[in-house]
């Protein structure tokens, strides 16, 4: 049973009583994806929040010329979420869309609501939320403070899946550079 495998990866047995566990796999639901699809779209409620299993996602913003932006990948085990949207109710400033196909597993806000009771599961949400903010800080002061060189080998100790995975463009526009500096900056770290 796949679902129950997966999302045993995130929620782990020894953390929860078993019927704890059977409520939380039961408020997911699996989603298949296809390369492009839109999880998630600007201007619009983001209703779920999602479990990555397999494949990679961006998330994207419009800047004032128009440019598409990336702003964060997603790759397997990695919880996709517009929090602003999500648990405020507001139109998301942002896209979440597929570079590939892939699968996850997404919860209603109703059925997150339903678990919240639970204290392992508002301490995993907790977590990962913390987590995501970090990143997110993280890759602020770094797109302000470190040279492009330096944000590129970070991205490729980090997340290596993402540099093998995903188009250069995107990556470029996430490092704050040009595709033209990132080819660059490949080439100089190659010799």
């Amino acid at each position: 049973m796949n679902q129950t495998h997966f999302l045993k990866s995130i929620f782990k047995p020894e953390s929860f009583n078993s019927e704890e566990l059977e409520l939380i796999m039961m408020q997911f639901e699996e989603v298949e994806f296809i390369k492009n699809e839109f999880l998630i779209e600007k201007g619009k409620v983001a209703n779920y929040y999602y479990f990555l299993e397999t494949g990679f996602l961006r998330s994207f913003a419009i800047d004032t010329e128009g440019n598409d932006i990336t702003t964060k990948f997603f790759s397997a085990n990695d919880i996709v979420i517009d929090w602003h949207s999500y648990f405020l109710k507001k139109p998301s400033k942002e896209s979440i869309q597929a570079l590939t196909k892939g699968k996850c597993w997404k919860i209603s806000f109703s059925n997150f609501m339903k678990l919240f009771k639970i204290e392992a599961f508002r301490e995993v949400g907790r977590t990962r939320l913390i987590n995501n903010y970090f990143e997110l800080k993280n890759h602020s002061i770094s797109v302000i403070a470190d040279q492009a060189k330096n944000r590129y080998l970070n991205l490729l100790n980090e997340k290596p899946s993402i540099i093998q995975n995903v188009p250069f463009k995107h990556i470029a526009t996430y490092l704050g550079i040009t595709d033209t500096s990132l080819s660059r900056i490949r080439k100089e770290i190659t010799l």
